[in-house]
Order: structure tokens, then C-alpha cells, then sequence
């Protein structure tokens, strides 16, 4: 990408500005964009390859519609960079994913047409739109860009099963690059690479059309005459496909790379009387040798060298990787275990497990229901099932968790990774809701560990009581402090931290006047906090391992009537496990706390940024938490 300097780009203030280009200065703002794509996500991370993929077909969109009165939906939002930058935000581009700054994905709040940040919702959104401006008597088209990836999740099909409109300005652009998060799967791949094989067809067919329209008076009279002949040629080359049984119109595959011809193909769409598909073939990468060789290392990324590339991922471990040597060690051992996961192999560390154990590993694709009903039948016929999934994704699952696994008392294992504040995604993507709507579900038991060998037990532990069971746990390693003091009990340990005024022998009879309790990774700011606190007051640290059903046997009588009860808890408040803890403490009589204090997130529809800045905002710092206990203690004893 060298050699580009963004003298295009810099004028680019609105699509209405491309319109003006010349052909040469469209090639170039290509180059321009994913120059500034890579320089951006070398820096701050974030979704990589499809953006460097679809500029051309983003540029093609802009010039062939008006946004923002024609409507532009991105499915997930892995693809909307360019977009973007075409759309007044270049100049807040490099606070991309950062705190404050602007989303990864598409947003409202910013000009979007429609939000996202999970698969499978572009289709309907867009359908909605184009609904809603019909009603209204708008002439206003709707272009949904849809990933192959997502055409794995089931809601696609249910949105194109209702797009056989006449006379709705909807148009969907199938972004194929031949790559989902991990390797695309399933019949609809297969498909796909079969209908790729007809661009043959497709070109020949638009190169008649643009040498016949050249020809003076008579050109547009000999188009419509072969319109007749063209139709018996692609019976015969091409069986009419998936989408137009849907009762839709299909066009392509056309080359993603190719301006010019993206422009004719997508007014040729907008002159349909159907509801339009356009099959665009993409590369993933596209500019960047690294990203085009190594696609799936550039799905999403952290921060990188680019002239070096992301290097192979370090051996240094981390919950994922750990997960994944506890199942392959496990499947070992036990034929009966199985592992699913949804798209999401290398995330999730099951590519171990695909590559021990192929015979009993299923990446179902980006189809997170199906996963779960899947895992349950399964379970029926006697097998070990382990579903690896998002904290993020499971919100789609929850009536599958009840329906198809509790309702049935069919053993399954959930492991709940990305469990947590998650920087860098934001809003679409905090795992910070599971705890608070898995509890209702009947005979779940909820496990967080926040050690590796807390992971290794509570997967030891769901193997063998064989029941509904989660497994929730952070990205990235476990956190490195002194945990010796840890008194271990049943789903639970503890430490106590006494002031410089008690004697230690003293310490079996001395009551603590505050008790902190705490689940996963927030543990090391609950432990930084007392070291704040310590010279003043006596604490004791209550972490929770097994976090629901709650040990109430073993937890109460470690509370003894202190001056606070600080429950601190990195997930939602509401219906969360420190309200359920609270609600225990209310109606046990003995413990009769002086207060109680549930510091948990408040206002969930957190915004990206880094840790810190995340933790800041919710109130999560060790000073923080410190300065508020002391203020509450403060208040209680003057």
C-alpha cells in the first residue's frame, strides 16, 4: 500500500462527491481507502480483511445510489469501513473502536441506516425500510450487504422468504468471498461455489449488452430482441438458482474488484420490478499480501506491525486455549464427548479439538439455535455435548436452553467465552448479560472461574454431574496475584485481610467489618482495592466459583453480621448474582449486615473503548471501589 497519499480521500465529505470523479481518480480513492483501513486497524484493531475486500463494491454502491435517502444496511458490520469513510467520519476514523470515539460496527447514533453487530439481521432490517417507505409512498431504494457467512444463520432465509414483493426498491448485495469466520460450511458453500462457476455466463452476457448498445439507432431495439434468445441461452448454461425459486431476481457473480462493471450491474438491479439479489465475488484482504494469504489472521485483530504482518498466534496461554487442551484431554478419555461451536473454531480454541477429534467436532456455522437444539439431540442419544459460543451470542439461545435442553433435563455443557466487559467491539458484543437471564432458566448451574485450575474443576465437575450446565470466563489469561492466602471451600474460596491493630492470634475470633464479595476476572480489582483499605479496616474476600445456584450453606456464615456487605460484580445489575445474593442475605436474619452494596453495571449498553476506560466508567477501579467502601463505612460508624 505504499506509494498512496490521500489527496482524494481528504476531499471526499459526502457520497455526492464521488459523483464527480473521473475513472482514474475512483481507482485511486480505492487504493486511498484501504490505505487508510490498514494504517487505522494496524493501530487500533479491528475487522480487517472483509473491509480491505469490499471497497470497490462499497465505492459502486455510493455512486450508483444517493445515501442517506437510499438506505444502506450492512449485515454484522465486518464490512463497513469504507463505508464510513465515504459518509463524513474519515475525520474521526482514527478513533476507531476507541473510547469515545467511533463504533466498529454501523450505528445509528453515528448516520447509519440500521445498527448491527450479530449475523443474520441486514435482510429483515432492510425489508422493513423498503416497507415502511412504500407505505409512505417513497421511491427511496434499500441495499442490504450481506456476508456469505451469514447466509449459515437462519434468520436470512426467514427475511428472504417474505422479499417477494413486486415493486419493493430492495436490493441485496451477497458479498462472497468464500471465507466466514472461520472456514465457511455447509451445503450453501457448496452452492455458492457451484453458482460462481456460471460468472461466465454473466460477463458474456454484459459484454453483448455494452457492445450492442454502441450500435447507433438500432442498439436498444437489438438488446430487446435477444432478451427472448438470452433467456433459452441460460436455461441451458445456467439452471435458474436458489434465490430465484425465492421468487427473487439474481444477477451475477460479477467481480468485486471491478468498478466499472459493479456500476452497470447494480443499475441494471435498480431497474427490476423484484426484489433484486446481486451476487458479488470478493477477495478477502484484497491490497494486502499478508491479509490475502492469511485471511482468517485478519478476520479481527488486535494491533500490528504492518510491515511485518500478524504474526502465528503465541503459545502463551489464555481461558480459550486452556479450554481447548481440557476438552481434548477429556475427549481422550471419553468417547461420548462431543464439541460444537458456531463459526467460531479458532476463536473458541476447538481448532485442537477439530484436529484430534474430527469425527466428534461440528462448526455449524454462524447458526448459534441451531447449535444449542443440535447439542441437545445429541445429549438424547446419550453423548457428552460441550457448546462453544460468545457470551455476546448466546442471548439468541435462550429459548432453546429452556426449551430444547431444561424443559427435557437433557445434560449440556455451555462454555461461555468473551464473559465480561469487552473492549474494542462495544455495545453489540458485551458479555456482560448472561448471568442475569441464564439464572431463570430451570436446574442451570453457573460456574465462573478465575483461575485456569478453577476452569479445569468446574469442567471436571460438569462432566461428571452430567447436567444444564455454563462455564463463563474471559478473554484473554487468567490474572497474575498472590492467591495463597485462598481458603478453599465447596464452590467457593476465600482470604481474610486484617488490619495492623489486631493480633493474629486474635484473627479466629475477630469479626471482618467489611465483606467483599466478587466472581471472575474483577476478583484482581476487588484484591487491589483492599490493599488500599487494608491499614484501616479488617476485610474478608468471599469469590464465588460456582455462581448460581448459590451455596448459601457455605457463603452465610462467612458474612457474620459485618458493618457492609460490597458485592462487586462485572455484569449487569438487574436480575444479576449479587441482587440474588442480597435478596438471600434479606431474608437470613443472622447476618443482619449494617449495609449492603451491590456495585455492578448500571447502564448496560456499554460503548467501546479499552479495559480501563470501561472499568472507569462503571465504577471498577481499585481506587474506586476503595473510596466508595471507605465513604460508606465512614457514614455508617459517624
Amino acid at each position: 500500500m505504499k506509494g498512496f497519499k490521500l489527496t482524494i480521500l481528504n476531499d471526499i465529505l459526502s457520497p455526492q462527491d464521488l459523483k464527480s470523479l473521473s475513472r482514474t481518480d475512483l481507482d485511486n480513492l480505492a487504493g486511498e481507502l484501504r490505505s487508510r483501513i490498514l494504517e487505522t486497524v494496524s493501530k487500533n484493531g479491528g475487522h480487517l480483511a472483509s473491509n480491505l475486500g469490499i471497497v470497490e463494491t462499497t465505492l459502486a454502491i455510493h455512486l450508483v445510489f444517493d445515501d442517506p435517502d437510499d438506505q444502506i444496511v450492512f449485515d454484522v458490520g465486518h464490512q463497513c469501513y469504507a463505508h464510513k469513510l465515504l459518509t463524513g467520519r474519515q475525520q474521526q476514523f482514527n478513533t476507531l473502536r476507541q473510547w469515545q470515539g467511533i463504533s466498529g460496527f454501523t450505528n445509528r447514533n453515528e448516520c447509519d441506516a440500521f445498527g448491527a453487530g450479530h449475523s443474520g439481521t441486514s435482510v429483515s432490517a432492510a425489508l422493513g425500510l423498503a416497507m415502511a417507505n412504500q407505505l409512505d409512498g417513497k421511491q427511496h431504494y434499500v441495499v442490504a450487504v450481506v456476508g456469505d457467512g451469514s447466509f449459515t444463520n437462519g434468520m436470512i432465509y426467514e427475511a428472504l422468504n417474505n422479499c417477494n414483493k413486486k415493486n419493493l426498491r430492495l436490493i441485496i448485495i451477497l458479498n462472497d468471498n468464500e471465507m466466514s469466520i472461520s472456514e465457511n460450511v455447509g451445503g450453501l458453500s457448496n452452492y455458492l461455489s457451484k453458482i460462481r462457476n456460471s460468472q461466465n455466463y454473466f460477463n458474456l452476457k454484459h459484454h453483448t449488452q455494452s457492445v450492442l448498445h454502441r450500435i447507433p439507432l438500432v442498439g436498444e431495439g437489438l438488446i430487446k430482441g435477444t432478451r427472448k434468445f438470452k433467456k433459452q441461452i441460460k436455461k441451458r448454461v445456467v439452471a435458474e438458482n436458489f434465490f430465484e425459486h425465492l421468487g427473487l431476481d439474481y444477477l451475477g457473480p460479477v467481480d468485486g474488484g471491478d468498478l466499472k462493471k459493479l456500476e452497470s450491474v447494480l443499475s441494471e438491479a435498480k431497474s427490476k420490478q423484484n426484489c433484486c439479489l446481486v451476487h458479488v465475488h470478493t477477495v478477502k484482504g484484497k491490497g494486502y499480501q499478508h491479509a490475502e494469504e492469511h485471511p482468517e489472521r485478519y478476520h479481527s485483530s488486535g494491533p500490528f506491525d504492518l510491515s511485518k504482518g500478524i504474526e502465528a498466534k503465541p503459545s502463551g496461554d489464555t481461558f480459550s486455549a486452556v479450554f481447548g487442551k481440557i476438552m481434548v484431554a477429556a475427549a481422550n478419555t471419553d468417547a461420548s464427548i462431543c464439541a460444537i461451536t458456531a463459526a467460531m473454531t479458532g476463536g473458541t480454541g476447538l481448532d485442537k479439538f477439530s484436529q484430534a477429534h474430527p469425527q466428534r467436532f461440528y462448526d455449524v456455522g454462524i447458526a448459534e439455535e441451531h447449535a444449542v437444539t443440535f447439542a441437545a439431540g445429541l445429549s438424547a442419544n446419550g453423548k457428552t455435548p460441550v457448546c462453544a459460543i460468545y457470551s455476546t451470542f448466546v442471548q439468541r439461545v435462550y429459548d432453546q436452553l429452556i426449551h430444547d435442553a431444561a424443559i427435557q433435563k437433557l445434560p449440556l455443557i455451555m462454555a461461555l467465552d468473551r464473559c465480561g466487559l469487552v473492549p474494542g467491539d462495544g455495545i453489540t458484543h458485551q458479555g456482560i448479560y448472561d448471568c442475569s437471564y441464564l439464572c431463570s432458566i430451570p436446574g442451570i448451574k453457573i460456574y465462573s472461574p478465575e483461575t485456569y485450575d478453577e476452569m479445569k474443576m468446574s469442567f471436571a465437575t460438569c462432566f461428571e454431574n452430567k447436567s444444564l450446565a455454563v462455564i463463563r470466563y474471559p478473554k484473554g489469561a487468567e490474572k497474575k496475584y498472590d492467591r495463597s492466602g485462598f481458603i478453599k471451600l465447596k464452590g467457593l474460596s476465600y482470604q481474610d485481610f486484617f488490619n495492623q491493630d489486631v493480633n493474629r492470634a486474635a484473627h479466629q475470633t475477630v469479626k471482618p467489618e467489611i465483606v467483599m464479595v466478587t466472581y471472575g476476572r474483577i476478583t484482581e480489582n476487588a484484591y487491589d482495592a483492599i490493599a488500599l483499605l487494608r491499614a484501616t479496616y479488617s476485610i474478608r474476600l468471599i469469590k464465588l466459583v460456582k455462581v448460581y445456584p448459590l451455596d448459601l450453606s457455605e457463603m452465610l456464615p462467612l458474612l457474620q453480621q459485618p458493618e457492609l456487605v460490597y458485592i462487586l460484580e462485572e455484569g449487569v445489575k438487574s436480575g444479576g448474582i449479587g441482587e440474588k445474593l442480597a435478596a438471600a442475605i434479606a431474608q437470613d436474619e443472622q447476618i443482619n449486615p449494617g449495609k449492603l452494596r451491590i456495585r455492578a453495571i448500571e447502564n448496560p449498553l456499554m460503548e467501546q473503548g479499552d479495559l480501563t476506560s470501561l472499568y472507569d466508567c462503571c465504577g471498577f477501579l481499585p481506587g474506586q471501589i476503595a473510596t466508595e467502601i471507605a465513604k460508606i463505612v465512614e457514614k455508617k460508624t459517624a
